[in-house]
């Protein structure tokens, strides 16, 4: 790669809890990552808007508030809409026995309650993104 990975972190829906999502995103820049932060309750639209202008390589979303499904099933369709191959992943409050459905929906992973931040900076390592 000729930059550094570059991965939008976002909070989409009505849920205002970002500490998670905050350290993850410091441990992402640790890792050498350059992370952008979306900030609290926006819209997919708005979050792929930004993930646009920002040239990212990967869309992380934290999701505390029980809406996961829905809002991947939302991100499946705007980026589907917009003809975009961004990979996109889940994490927060994420049940186990959600995570096989998000993938379904296109997720290309999701990290369940519980995740450590080293499990998701590995596993964003592996990703091979578009030079």
């Amino acid at each position: 790669m000729t930059h550094p990975i570059r991965v939008l972190v976002a909070k989409p829906g009505l849920d205002g809890h970002d500490v998670g999502v905050k350290v993850l995103a410091h441990g992402l820049i640790d890792a050498g990552f350059k992370v952008v932060y979306t900030g609290l309750r926006k819209t997919i639209e708005e979050i792929v808007d930004m993930a646009v202008k920002n040239k990212v390589d990967i869309i992380g979303m934290s999701i505390l508030s029980g809406t996961h499904l829905v809002l991947a099933q939302r991100m499946k369709e705007i980026l589907t809409e917009r003809k975009l191959d961004i990979p996109w992943f889940v994490g927060g409050n994420i049940p186990v026995k959600d995570i096989e459905n998000l993938k379904k929906l296109g997720a290309h992973n999701a990290f369940a309650t519980g995740s450590k931040v080293s499990d998701v900076v590995s596993y964003f390592n592996t990703i091979k993104v578009k030079a």
